[in-house]
C-alpha cells in the first residue's frame, strides 16, 4: 500500500466532500430560517440536520455499487454524468447563485411553514444534496479499484462525519459569523469553493471519458 496514494485519496475526498456540502453557504438559510426560536430549539434543528446529512451520504457510500449493477450503467457514465452536474453547481458558486439543484424558491417558501426544518431542507437538500451524493459515489467507485479499498471506504465515511463536525461547529455560531462576515464574506468563500468543485468536476469528466475510451475502443 503506497501511503502517499492513501494521503493524496484522503485529502482530496474531504476538500471535494467539503467543497459541495459547503456548510458556511447554508448560514443565511439557517439564519432565516431559524429567526425567533430559541437557543434549544435552535441546537435541535442543528443536531438533526447533521444527523440526517450524515445517515444520508453514508447509505449512498455503502450502496453505490449496488446503484450501479440495479440500473445497469457503468462507473464512466457516471463519473462523466457527476463530472457535468458538479460543474454545473461550481459554475453557480462561482456566479454568487444558490445552486438549483440544492433548494428552489419553492422550497424555501415551504420549509419556513414546516417544522422539521432539520431533515428538510437544512439536512437534504442543503447539506446532503444530490452534488455531495454524487460525489461520495464517485470516490466510492475511486476506492474500489486501489489496493487500500477496506480504508478508502473507512476515509470516505470519516471524510463525511469531519464535514459534519464542521457543518455542526458552523451552524452553532451562525449568527456570530453571519454578524462578522455578513453575506458578502460567506459568498466569497463559496466562490472560492466553486472554484475547487469546478476543477474537481472536470477532474471526474476527464476520468470518466478516457475510461470509457479504453474500454470501448482499447479493449
Amino acid at each position: 500500500m503506497n501511503i502517499a496514494e492513501v494521503v493524496g485519496f484522503a485529502l482530496a475526498t474531504f476538500a471535494s466532500i467539503f467543497a459541495i456540502v459547503d456548510p458556511l453557504a447554508v448560514i443565511p438559510f439557517f439564519v432565516s430560517l431559524t429567526e425567533g426560536d430559541s437557543k434549544e430549539e435552535k441546537k435541535i434543528i442543528i443536531l438533526r440536520s447533521v444527523v440526517v446529512a450524515f445517515i444520508v451520504l453514508v447509505i449512498f457510500a455503502l450502496v453505490g455499487e449496488y446503484i450501479f449493477r440495479i440500473f445497469g450503467f457503468t462507473i464512466h457514465a457516471f463519473k462523466i454524468a457527476g463530472g457535468i452536474l458538479l460543474f454545473t453547481i461550481g459554475f453557480e458558486m462561482l456566479q454568487g447563485e444558490k445552486s438549483k439543484t440544492r433548494i428552489t424558491e419553492k422550497d424555501k417558501e415551504e420549509a419556513l411553514a414546516r417544522e422539521e426544518v432539520g431533515i428538510v431542507p437544512l439536512g437534504i437538500p442543503l447539506l446532503a444534496g444530490p452534488g455531495a451524493i454524487t460525489t461520495v459515489m464517485i470516490y466510492v467507485s475511486y476506492a474500489q479499484h486501489t489496493d487500500f479499498a477496506p480504508l478508502g471506504y473507512a476515509i470516505i465515511i470519516g471524510s463525511i462525519g469531519i464535514v459534519c463536525i464542521f457543518a455542526y461547529i458552523f451552524l452553532s455560531v451562525a449568527e456570530r459569523i453571519f454578524a462578522k462576515a455578513g453575506r458578502m464574506g460567506i459568498l466569497a468563500f463559496s466562490r472560492i469553493m466553486g472554484l475547487i468543485l469546478a476543477g474537481v468536476a472536470v477532474q471526474f469528466i476527464i476520468d470518466g471519458v478516457l475510461g470509457a475510451w479504453h474500454m470501448y475502443f482499447v479493449s
